[in-house]
């Protein structure tokens, strides 16, 4: 009996680990292919059947990405877009947090649910009032005109991942900060805020990722080409008769890398606060 159970759970986990190589290669072969075509020259790209690796590399499509299209204005643009923004929405996200799972509040459980149904709001029901209202104050084509929007749409869903890490520390630490004479203020920048860290991780993680790659509302602001991001300049790389593939696969991987970079970095701290986040309520 003992034998059969065994046997019946090392098939599992080898069916277990075959699902997961499965999506691990149908995630990164995307990505394999997408790096690997920006070191191909046309010819090659378009090539039946494709090759696996460059048989010529050549640096010729990100030539053309940053000299000619001009990515890296673009990528300028999106680093500071994405960067203020999280700055913000991470800012107001931790003291919006810590007030709704420290203090008492009727209705909480609305409050966290009306929080879920805006981060899932459709951006798309909001291009045309938004636009209105950024033409009327003089937005549109500016940094401001994106940081704004970009803020309070990432906001509601920051919240909830903070307020569901700060509802799961001790209350014993402010008590401790308040018995050695430390003020409100002071107890939740100097006790409350380094122990938030892995949540702030993922709320950060979340956010430059959204705004980073979001594209209509940079579309519908932003047509001078002095403040596009990166998805929209990558998109008007295409010209009427032609698509420069290989400078496409370039545009991607550029930007592409800071994303990667930043997973890289901090990705014990944001599977840290994203189980902290799903288990807390």
């Amino acid at each position: 009996m003992r034998t059969g159970h065994r046997t019946g759970l090392r098939r599992h986990l080898t069916g277990v680990n075959l699902g997961a190589l499965v999506i691990v290669v149908l995630t990164t072969l995307p990505l394999y292919w997408m790096i690997t075509a920006s070191f191909k020259g046309p010819g090659e790209i378009s090539a039946a059947p494709p090759t696996a690796f460059p048989g010529e590399p050549t640096l010729s499509n990100y030539t053309e990405a940053f000299v000619r299209n001009g990515i890296g204005r673009y990528l300028l643009n999106s680093v500071l877009v994405a960067s203020v923004s999280t700055a913000a929405v991470l800012g107001l996200s931790f003291f919006a947090g810590y007030a709704l799972a420290r203090t008492p509040l009727r209705g909480r459980g609305a409050v966290m649910t009306a929080l879920l149904m805006l981060s899932v709001f459709p951006p798309v029901a909001l291009v045309v009032p938004l636009f209105l209202l950024e033409r009327q104050a003089g937005l549109l084509n500016s940094y401001a005109g994106l940081i704004i929007p970009y803020v309070a749409l990432n906001l509601p869903f920051a919240i909830w991942i903070m307020r569901n890490y700060l509802a799961g520390l001790p209350r014993e630490l402010e008590e401790a900060a308040t018995m050695d004479g430390a003020g409100p203020l002071r107890t939740v920048l100097t006790v409350i805020a380094p122990l938030a860290r892995p949540g702030l991780f993922t709320a950060g993680i979340f956010t430059f990722t959204a705004t980073w790659t979001e594209f209509l509302l940079a579309l519908t602001f932003n047509s001078e080409d002095g403040h596009r991001t990166v998805p929209v300049g990558i998109a008007l790389f295409t010209s009427q008769y032609t698509v420069p593939y290989g400078t496409l696969f370039a545009g991607a991987v550029a930007a592409t890398l800071p994303i990667g970079i930043l997973v890289l970095i901090f990705r014990r701290s944001l599977v840290s606060g994203m189980t902290s986040g799903a288990v807390k309520g």
